[in-house]
């Protein structure tokens, strides 16, 4: 058995939808949209009709309010009466459609923009692009947004070359006459100077240009960089990662994009750095709160975390994503039920917990893994842990080659996953006597144990631990394991790997202990676990235990072995009346004349004690008996001097 560390021995709880791009995309681009399109002018009433106003106000309040169903199904009957801008209503229908995760419909509105609009705005692509983001269409969100990248060099082009026609030029040479022409002072050095010529005035022009269109799309390009900063990281390309990097600013929504990154690259500390300043400075940002509560519950502070989401839960208690983030501390600190009782809050509310694929995944987590089979495999592709909660519901059920099958493809980047491609490859390994799947993982256990970052955690032990394991080397295993056991004592995993390494090791006092904690019947049932106990006992001077092992244990390969085992270890730990009874049920189960030459040494060790007073006398009762079970000659011999002893000493054999 290998219970190598928490990601094999518990499930893996998710406390976000993996979306922290939703601070960094879709919250910026809400703003971005209202700064930069024409689409924001229905939220001013401006000198349209009053029913006109009203819709308008209604549609407000939908956006601030976050329904943006209703906002949805508010602009799809305006749409209909085709009493609204068709445009701007397909840009807000495609806002909504993105804040409700309809990423299909929200990027079929935008196109829909682009089709119909003769000219639509440059950042409808964008949008695009963010959508294609959230249905994980990495390679086409890219290039949504190079096409953004091009569009909008077209336009400046265009633009450039409307404004430096030649008569464009001579107006222009005109205005800067005027301008230098307006003091005396002036107009005497524009005689002194030469006048700009065409070339330097339409240098002049494209500069300006260019100024004002950077100053107007830089919310654009501060979205457009953000949003390639994430595909950078999701494609795995670093060079591009350290390029948009580079060109992150000091604004709130780039340093949130930033912190997002750090999150994913599981750098919660520098994570939580960046949201803490960003908190201090903003303090109104509640949803902050959430974030460090996030990271703070990633570094396993979950009294923190829960501390800090308060603050946020007590302004937004129906919030789904700070609930579900106190159910997985509750989890963390307590059990499953706990944390099914704070997922009720949420269902009180009247939220359908069903409809909520986070909250689907985590409450098969606490519940330990009731109807697996049911949620996760929808969930795969959309949530990294349904994957790595599949493999563990798998492995806890002894399906090991659906597990393997699962994992075999993933690039671990993760300590979880690395973990757990460690404990499928033992798995393997141990069940198909593969050593090339037990090297392998060896490997992986020793990366994560030999990080920096984990080395000192309660994971990094363990998988030092198994990898030592692995090894055989169970003086170091020991090593490991007792810096973390204060932490482990009700863990059956830790306690049958321990037991079984301080065994191995020779201290049989301390392994009966830890083996005796396990309180898993399943596991109590395994082979190996009566064996190495059985072991325990014996060298512990508990031979009488070991023997009541055996006795529960139903006729099977695995009885006669035990047998073997306590035969043998009876006899070399001078145990020799049940080493004798072992050894008499192995020569009636099968007649080897080995069987008969240990029955008749244990018996001869037992008569050897009993003379000496180092056992009962009575004892020579179940000896005897055991001797007449074998037809020997040497048995009457034996009989004779044990029962001329008996009568010499006044001892009754009947």
């Amino acid at each position: 058995r290998f219970e190598i560390a928490p990601s094999e021995g518990r499930y893996l709880a998710l406390v976000t939808d993996r979306r922290p791009l939703s601070t960094n995309v879709s919250s910026e681009r809400s703003r971005t949209m209202l700064m930069s399109r024409s689409a924001g002018a229905p939220l001013k009433a401006g000198n349209s009709k009053n029913d006109e106003a009203a819709k308008v106000t209604k549609l407000e309040e939908y956006i601030k309010a976050r329904d943006y169903t209703g906002a949805l199904a508010l602009l799809e009957f305006n749409r209909k009466t085709g009493e609204e801008d068709e445009d701007k209503t397909l840009m807000w229908i495609g806002y909504s459609a993105f804040h409700l995760g309809q990423y299909q419909r929200g990027y079929d509105a935008y196109q829909e923009v682009i089709n119909t609009s003769g000219n639509p705005p440059h950042e409808v692509y964008l949008y695009q692009a963010a959508c294609l983001y959230y249905m994980q269409m990495y390679s086409q969100a890219e290039e949504k947004a190079t096409e953004y990248v091009q569009v909008s060099k077209n336009a400046l082009k265009d633009k450039i070359q409307r404004a430096t026609t030649d008569e464009a030029v001579q107006e222009k040479s005109k205005e800067l006459k005027r301008e230098r022409m307006k003091s005396q002072e002036q107009y005497q050095k524009m005689a002194a100077d030469k006048p700009p010529s065409d070339e330097e005035v339409r240098q002049q022009i494209t500069k300006e240009i260019e100024a004002e269109h950077s100053t107007q799309k830089a919310p654009e390009l501060s979205l457009k960089n953000r949003l390639l900063f994430h595909l950078a990281h999701k494609i795995d390309d670093q060079d591009k990662l350290m390029l948009r990097h580079q060109e992150l600013t000091d604004t709130q929504e780039d340093q949130l994009s930033l912190a997002a990154i750090h999150y994913l690259r599981s750098h919660f500390q520098e994570a939580t750095d960046i949201y803490k300043r960003l908190l201090l400075e903003n303090r109104d940002d509640l949803a902050l709160n959430v974030y460090v509560a996030m990271c703070y519950y990633k570094l396993d502070y979950y009294d923190v975390s829960l501390e800090i989401l308060a603050v946020y839960l007590q302004a937004h208690p129906d919030s789904a994503i700070a609930v579900n983030l106190k159910a997985c501390n509750h989890f963390r600190l307590y059990n499953g039920r706990a944390a099914e009782a704070e997922l009720k809050v949420l269902s009180d509310q009247g939220h359908n917990l069903q409809a909520n694929d986070l909250i689907r995944h985590n409450m098969v987590v606490f519940s330990m893994g009731d109807s697996a089979l049911q949620v996760l495999p929808q969930l795969v592709d959309f949530i990294p842990e349904a994957r790595l909660n599949l493999v563990i519901y798998y492995l806890r059920h002894e399906g090991v080659q659906e597990a393997f099958d699962l994992i075999k493809d993933l690039e671990p980047s993760t300590p979880q996953e690395y973990i757990l491609k460690g404990v499928v490859n033992a798995s393997v390994g141990q069940d198909a006597g593969s050593r090339e799947h037990i090297k392998m993982a060896q490997q992986f256990f020793q990366l994560v144990g030999a990080s920096a970052s984990e080395c000192d955690t309660i994971p990094g032990r363990q998988c030092m631990a198994s990898c030592f394991f692995l090894l055989k080397q169970f003086e170091d295993v020991n090593i490991y394991l007792n810096s973390i056991k204060a932490y482990m004592y009700n863990d059956d995993d830790f306690n049958w790997n321990h037991g079984i390494s301080l065994a191995q090791t020779g201290n049989f006092k301390a392994a009966e202990e830890a083996l005796l904690l396990v309180q898993n019947e399943k596991y109590k049932a395994e082979y190996c676990y009566i064996s190495w106990l059985a072991r325990c006992y014996i060298s512990n001077g508990q031979p009488r235990n070991s023997w009541e092992l055996y006795l529960k244990m139903d006729t099977s390969n695995e009885s006669f072995n035990l047998l073997q085992l306590i035969a043998n270890d009876c006899y070399r730990m001078g145990q020799f009346l049940y080493a004798a009874k072992a050894f008499d049920v192995l020569e009636r189960l099968d007649p080897d004349p080995e069987y008969w030459e240990g029955k008749r040494g244990a018996c001869v060790g037992v008569f050897q004690q009993v003379v000496a007073g180092k056992q009962q006398r009575e004892d020579l009762r179940d000896v005897l008996a055991m001797m007449r079970n074998t037809s020997n000659p040497q048995v009457e011999y034996m009989v004779r001097i044990i029962k001329k002893w008996c009568n010499e000493n006044g001892v009754k054999i009947g």
